[in-house]
């Protein structure tokens, strides 16, 4: 039999390696396998295909180990991650390593460090009744017994006989279902963790021989295919059927476009029930999982055990856990994750939900791939052979247009779920304000006022503001001077919780100066604001209210981050501030007041999305308020209240900002029109960076021409002691996007074989926000 050889992916930023298949050794595309990389480092890889020619190098090394018993990456997502890594310019492992859960991929500098860091899937405690109690008079007499003196022991042991927790809103043993488990006794295996019952409890029926406690592997249950599922309005009924009918006629992916509470979910959750109850496959995208926790908490309600979370926030342990059992499924699973989640091995995948899926969220910053995670699921219906549903009350532009010229099938809801009505906008002009003596602080006479009638009738408010700390700056109003991080061209945003200066680029911290550094005579000030300085006005302004705030930082876990939550969703919190962590997935029945503070800041970016992003997250905000019949009101307080994007939020013309938006794209040759593509080059000392810039510039115009922009520098220029410098290609949508990225890769790579060049860094970053 000839030598075989694999081609295998490891976890660094390099292509696909090839080892030998040693004689004896069965080993199949996407199975995970240990090799040894360079002189002694042990690596796991994944085999990406196994062939028998032999590469050019004469020493070639063994696979020295198969690792788990079914192979890790199915043909589909194999097609999924050499599709990123030739769209998003980067390699197969940086794929690799982002998209597999560390503790799944172990590695040492020996191969007893890999053996000893390699996965081992943990067991739990599974209890059942002793088989002697399976017979109903035996198990009554039991019952009775307990009654009277265990009564704990009796509810446990009920539970059991049981079957378990009878649903997600069974919280009492009752007569029922002391009355189904003597009828039907459960004489099944139970994961411990999912009963009510305390271990101690447990250990006792244990010990008298009424339960059995056994070890297995951990498992995750799953609950059967009827589920109560919300009922529809005539017009949501209508939404549904639209997308039904379109997905029938050969379109794989639609737009669900449903202003806000307009009941987009309880659609989602109608397309879930019937994938399921084909025991398919379901993914449902949410920009942050931390932020929509109401969300999770609502499909458990109805899907019970079927949902499972996965993101980040999970220890490695759960993440690791959550990808091998999904790869031993044989159908029927719901996943409710972040962006990483599309690269979960659901065998069965036949629908993928991307809620808001204009959220730029989905955009994966550092490290590499940059993918986002909305595109990826849009690709996953061609290799995958799914369906994808995109659902925004305020679409991106892309999906917009390719709704509209019929690319993506299209559902619309126009109307708020039930009774509830959309809230009256009302913009307040701040300048106007403060010529009449009408603002005090922050806030402008007209929002206080609501504020206050609204905490009259017992009802609460939100204060959005896009900037987090007490002030972005502090100055010297003598000299000038302004505090600036020593290792980021940026000022110091000025926190007063710990009064200390703080650079949200580098991390970087410094006390407040008593005296300016500079002068030596005035002390510095505070210039504009942020949610700790609206945090502190506005408990000044209301002092009987109770008012929270909530931002990056102080939600610095998920606990506290909850906690925040279900203060004010209990109304033990009357006013809420907060960033934009408050806009994002959330549905408060007491909000009647929501106030914009800044709608300027949200403007004036030097970014051609910042009409768009602006209008989004205004509607989104506003989207908070008046969720039930009432309606309630907003707030805009702008400098600008003649601003057509501000006159678009206050009117919810969404297809007058698309149709304005687009327009000026057009006309400048931005996206949806063009594809983007930045280069970002990077290095201590400024003079080399340059040319280097230059020179990589002047290699692509003799390639692309006019479409090279730059070298320049951007707004914030040197970032932990590293100069910044930028190129931006554009690409008309008519020219070939494939042969762009070919060439682009090409010139790349004689430009970074440059030894003049070799410790720059150079970040590509295809399609940017």
């Amino acid at each position: 039999m000839p030598q075989r050889y694999a081609d295998i992916v490891l976890p660094l930023a390099q292509p696909a390696y090839t080892f030998a298949v040693p004689d004896g050794m069965t080993v199949a595309a996407g199975q995970a396998v240990a090799v040894q990389f360079g002189p002694r480092k042990f690596y796991t890889g994944i085999v990406w295909q196994v062939h028998d020619r032999r590469p050019d190098f004469k020493r070639i090394k063994p696979i020295h180990k198969i690792l788990y018993d079914r192979p890790l990456l199915s043909e589909e997502q194999r097609a999924l991650w050499d599709w990123i890594a030739s769209y998003y310019l980067c390699s197969i492992g940086e794929v690799m390593r982002c998209a597999l859960p560390n503790l799944i991929k172990p590695s040492g500098d020996t191969e007893e460090e890999l053996l000893q860091d390699e996965y081992r899937p943990r067991t739990e405690c599974y209890v059942s009744l002793a088989p002697e109690l399976h017979d109903a008079a035996r198990l009554d007499e039991v019952f009775k017994q307990l009654t009277r003196r265990a009564p704990k022991q009796y509810e446990a042991l009920l539970e059991i006989a049981a079957g378990g927790d009878t649903g997600p809103e069974a919280h009492n043993v009752d007569e029922n279902v002391a009355a189904t488990a003597k009828n039907s006794i459960a004489t099944g295996e139970i994961a411990r963790r999912l009963l009510r019952a305390d271990t101690t409890v447990l250990h006792t029926l244990a010990r008298k021989g009424f339960i059995r406690e056994t070890e297995h592997l951990r498992t995750t249950e799953r609950g059967g295919a009827r589920f109560r599922l919300p009922e529809l309005t005539p017009h949501q009924t209508e939404a549904l059927e639209q997308l039904r009918t379109q997905y029938a006629a050969g379109k794989q992916t639609a737009l669900l476009h449903g202003i806000t509470g307009s009941g987009k979910t309880e659609i989602y959750i109608h397309l879930i029930a019937e994938t399921l109850a084909r025991e398919g496959d379901v993914l449902l995208l949410v920009p942050e999982i931390a932020l929509t926790a109401q969300l999770i908490a609502r499909m458990e309600r109805i899907f019970g055990s079927r949902v499972t979370a996965y993101h980040s926030k999970l220890t490695p342990q759960r993440r690791t856990e959550t990808y091998l059992q999904l790869n031993r499924s044989e159908g029927g699973e719901f996943v409710v994750g972040a962006r990483s989640a599309i690269f979960l091995p659901l065998r069965r995948l036949q629908l993928v939900i991307v809620d808001e899926e204009h959220d730029p969220s989905y955009k994966q910053a550092e490290p590499a791939p940059r993918y986002n995670g909305r595109d990826c699921a849009v690709m996953m219906t061609r290799i995958f052979g799914c369906r994808t549903l995109l659902g925004s009350a305020t679409p991106s532009l892309e999906t917009w247009l390719n709704a509209h010229t019929e690319k993506y099938a299209n559902a619309e809801l126009t109307e708020r779920y039930g009774t509830a009505r959309l809230p009256r906008i009302i913009i307040s002009d701040t300048l106007r304000a403060a010529r009449r003596g009408e603002r005090k602080g922050r806030f402008n006479k007209i929002l206080l006022d609501k504020i206050e009638a609204a905490l009259a009738r017992g009802e609460q408010a939100m204060l959005f503001q896009n900037r987090r700390g007490f002030s972005p700056y502090v100055t010297c109003t003598e000299c000038g001077w302004t505090a600036r991080c020593p290792h980021c061209n940026v000022t110091l945003t000025y926190h007063r919780n710990g009064d200390r200066l703080v650079c949200h680029y580098c991390g970087h911290t410094e006390g407040v100066p008593a005296k300016c550094p500079s002068c030596k005579v005035t002390e510095v000030v505070p210039m504009g604001f942020g949610t700790e300085q609206i945090e502190q006005e506005i408990a000044a302004l209301f002092p009987e209210a109770r008012v929270a705030r909530l931002d990056r930082d102080n939600a610095t876990s998920q606990r506290v981050f909850q906690n925040i939550i279900a203060d004010f969703e209990s109304r033990r919190t009357d006013i809420l501030v907060g960033t934009q962590m408050i806009t994002k997935g959330f549905d408060f029945d007491g909000v009647s007041v929501v106030g914009i503070l800044n709608a300027d800041n949200l403007l004036n970016n030097p970014d051609f999305r910042a009409a768009e992003r602006a209008f989004q997250l205004m509607m989104q905000v506003a989207g908070r308020a008046g969720r039930r019949d009432d309606g309630g009101e907003v707030v805009i307080q702008t400098a600008e209240p003649g601003h057509p994007v501000i006159r678009q939020v206050a009117e919810n013309d969404y297809e007058g900002m698309v149709r304005m938006q687009l327009a000026d794209r057009e006309a400048f040759f931005y996206p949806p029109y063009a594809r983007l593509t930045s280069l970002t080059l990077r290095h201590r000392d400024p003079v080399l960076l340059r040319r280097a810039a230059a020179e990589l510039a002047d290699r692509l115009r003799t390639r692309f021409g006019r479409r090279v922009l730059g070298p320049m520098a951007p707004p914030v220029d040197r970032i932990r002691d590293e100069y910044l410098v930028g190129l931006l290609l554009k690409v008309e949508n008519g020219a070939s996007a494939q042969r762009a990225r070919e060439i682009l890769t090409d010139e790349l790579r004689r430009f970074t074989e440059n030894p003049d060049f070799k410790n720059i860094t150079l970040i590509t970053d295809v399609d940017p926000l």
